[in-house]
């Protein structure tokens, strides 16, 4: 079955009731300029209290190495996920730690440059130019349908899900994970507790693998 990650996670509330509607993951943005951003202090206590069974992404755009590796101890990460410029030697310098690299898709989709990255796992998001993240904006899926069947590695699909297209979605790219963040808000930060519910029921009771 389609694993769900929930993104954008700031507090304990939201945390546990994604938690108890089934997520798989919950995704804490460590990016000081989104408005999505928590400090680690904060998540390391939120995570404390979380089922081991939930994997723990950390998201990081463009940080130092030190900076992740801090951050990824202190708030008790499992996976980091890299969602800017991040080199493929930048990704491979976190061992312990399973690494997602992120990529914004345009128009088009450099397959040679994605699988330059030997990372756990590829993370396709919509690109915009003013947002690195949680757009809630859907890219063409046809521009990496063409390149799923080439790649040897879990799919995270993002960008613009709800709960009436993520069944479409899974359909038509057949990706591992499903990503969402924007599209069950209330408004940045903070999550709509019903869309939480209502799209990981799509998935779990509905969308298969």
């Amino acid at each position: 079955m389609v694993k769900v990650k929930i993104c954008g996670i700031t507090n304990l509330e939201d945390a546990k009731v994604a938690a108890e509607a089934g997520a798989d993951a919950l995704g804490f943005v460590f990016y000081k300029k989104s408005p999505r951003y928590i400090k680690p202090e904060k998540a390391g206590a939120i995570i404390k209290q979380l089922p081991e069974r939930l994997r723990k992404v950390g998201v990081f755009v463009n940080a130092q190495e030190k900076t992740i590796k801090d951050i990824a101890k202190w708030s008790r990460l499992d996976i980091l996920q890299f969602h800017g410029d991040e080199s493929p030697e930048f990704c491979h310098k976190f061992k312990g730690y399973k690494v997602i690299k992120a990529f914004r898709i345009k128009d088009k989709t450099d397959l040679a440059k994605i699988l330059k990255y030997k990372t756990f796992a590829y993370l396709f998001d919509t690109f915009v130019k003013s947002k690195v993240g949680g757009t809630g904006k859907i890219f063409d899926w046809k521009i990496i349908k063409r390149i799923m069947d080439k790649i040897n590695r879990p799919v995270f699909l993002s960008g613009g899900l709800t709960k009436d297209n993520v069944k479409e979605a899974i359909k038509t790219l057949r990706p591992a994970w499903v990503d969402v963040s924007s599209s069950v808000e209330i408004k940045p930060g903070k999550k709509d507790h019903k869309k939480v519910k209502e799209f990981i029921k799509e998935i779990k009771n509905k969308a298969g693998p």
